[in-house]
């Protein structure tokens, strides 16, 4: 693996008590726990737990840049992922660059621990999630402060139903060249992104079903890779891409489902959030899979 370039010093493992104040007990606030972690676990890479409530051992960073890559919002701190997601998205970028970009632009993947995020995501917490910009890159020379500056840009209409001029062939080029990967469990989508597809894309079309459409994905597209084999404590997305889709490629009526009753519940005030169960923002370590408190704590 390609990791030699990734390594970090042990001088610089993070002494967790210390920066929260007190030791780590079963009650305290996992998302500003994991959110003060700066560094990854000196463990074996291991995914545990599921994509939305759980955390990463042994993480590498996506290196800030690349040949084929730059990595995004650097203050964040989230350019880190399973060693499974890093050499995928270097590969990734490599085949972008083939198809006419630069290479990618890369946003969030996981925090150097994984476990939820005190903003943004509720998934993104084992290290197996990424988004990738809309924004084709053009140029790998950004400097830190344009990278926290510069915008993506969204494939679709105001109305959400359709794509719109952003949109390119080398976009599906590269969702396409995503999607066959084997190490890919699904890409989530704007629903105007998978319709474009459904009404363009030939030849064979399996690799549509793993093409999701989710609000919120026009400026990026998500991908969420397989639990690795190097991760038993991994727990699958259910219902999986083949049950989602009946075994087709996703292109049935219920896609329309995006564009017309779902815009509508949007529009209606939220629900009353009295009777709502705990959010990721509000998880304590007690719900999150019990390693994890080991893989916080570590050194």
């Amino acid at each position: 693996m390609r990791h030699d370039i990734l390594l970090i010093s042990a001088t610089a493992c993070l002494v967790l008590a210390a920066s929260v104040g007190h030791a780590v007990d079963q009650r305290d606030n996992a998302s500003q726990l994991f959110g003060a972690a700066k560094v990854p676990s000196a463990q074996t890479a291991a995914a545990v737990g599921s994509y939305a409530k759980g955390c990463a051992a042994g993480m590498v960073a996506l290196p800030e840049s690349g040949p084929t890559w730059q990595t995004m919002r650097l203050s964040r701190n989230r350019n880190w992922g399973h060693p499974e997601t890093i050499d995928f998205l270097m590969d990734l970028s490599a085949r972008a660059k083939e198809l006419g970009w630069a290479g990618l632009y890369v946003g969030d993947i996981s925090q150097p621990r994984g476990g939820p995020m005190t903003s943004g995501h509720r998934s993104h917490q084992i290290g197996l999630d990424a988004d990738i910009w809309m924004l084709p890159a053009d140029r790998l020379d950004l400097s830190r402060q344009e990278r926290e500056e510069l915008s993506s840009i969204s494939v679709r209409t105001s109305d959400q139903k359709s794509v719109n001029d952003n949109w390119t062939d080398t976009h599906m080029k590269i969702l396409q060249a995503a999607a066959e990967d084997p190490r890919t469990d699904r890409i989530f989508v704007a629903a105007a992104v998978k319709i474009e597809l459904c009404e363009t894309a030939t030849g064979d079309r399996s690799w549509l079903q793993r093409i999701r459409p989710l609000y919120g994905h026009n400026f990026h597209f998500h991908i969420r890779l397989k639990c690795p084999a190097d991760s038993p404590s991994c727990i699958t997305q259910s219902p999986t891409v083949a049950e989602l889709s009946n075994g087709g490629d996703g292109c049935d009526a219920s896609l329309q489902w995006w564009v017309t009753d779902y815009l509508q519940q949007l529009k209606k005030p939220p629900p009353s959030t009295a009777s709502k169960p705990r959010g990721v923002r509000d998880y304590v370590m007690a719900d999150l899979p019990a390693d994890c408190m080991s893989v916080l704590t570590s050194d």
